[in-house]
């Protein structure tokens, strides 16, 4: 039966192509030899690339510092972390408090799909998702309760996952009212010692009219 299959297999390869039976193996057997060789050769050297890429990634990864403690600063001192400075930390806020982002930086770093929010309040932005200039700010009012559903859900991913560094200042704006009043607290405070100064000035000469009537009355 093997017998009849090989005959069978040699009249298949001698009509095909024309080859002989040895002729068409050895054939076969060299191009496998020079697909081996050829895979390896191409193979080891994509993997060797791969580990010098890798190897020379992790040289010029360094180490994240420790987050440092800001206190309170002012929104344009914030703009200074927004990474395009790569010694100082990655820094974003959210409703006031200042986080270090410096671990996604990929996100939030130049070049990230996040990196306008750097350096800024965003809350405002975060809670419409939006990547509109005007909506870069701390300011949340007249928002509907699902965008601010949405900030308070931005607001706890972060506090889970990055260190709060600090917050901003916030500022009390002078109204038109405050200034009024505090002019005229200052005319009154003025005024009160002119208005003073004449009701002195009859006493004074009653006194010497006093004083020189007896000297008038001998003269008579």
């Amino acid at each position: 039966m093997a017998l009849q299959v090989w005959e069978t297999l040699k009249e298949s390869i001698t009509a095909y192509t024309g080859l002989s039976p040895a002729t068409f193996f050895t054939a076969l057997a060299l191009l496998w030899a020079i697909y081996y060789v050829a895979t390896g050769l191409f193979g080891s050297s994509d993997d060797n690339h791969h580990q010098r890429s890798r190897a020379l990634e992790e040289e010029q990864m360094e180490p994240l510092p420790p987050p440092v403690q800001l206190g309170e600063i002012s929104e344009e001192e914030l703009k200074q972390y927004d990474g395009s400075d790569p010694k100082k930390p990655l820094l974003m806020a959210i409703k006031g408090q200042i986080y270090d982002v410096s671990q996604s930086r990929m996100f939030y770093g130049p070049g990230g799909p996040y990196a306008l929010f750097a350096g800024k309040d965003a809350s405002r932005a975060l809670a419409k998702m939006s990547f509109e200039e005007k909506d870069l700010t701390g300011d949340i009012s007249g928002l509907g309760p699902f965008e601010l559903d949405a900030l308070q859900d931005w607001e706890y991913k972060f506090m889970s996952k990055y260190v709060k560094v600090g917050t901003i200042k916030t500022t009390v704006p002078v109204t038109e009212g405050d200034a009024n009043g505090e002019a005229s607290g200052a005319a009154e405070s003025d005024a009160k010692p002119a208005e003073d100064g004449p009701s002195q000035t009859p006493v004074a000469e009653t006194e010497t009219e006093e004083k020189s009537s007896p000297a008038d009355t001998k003269d008579e």
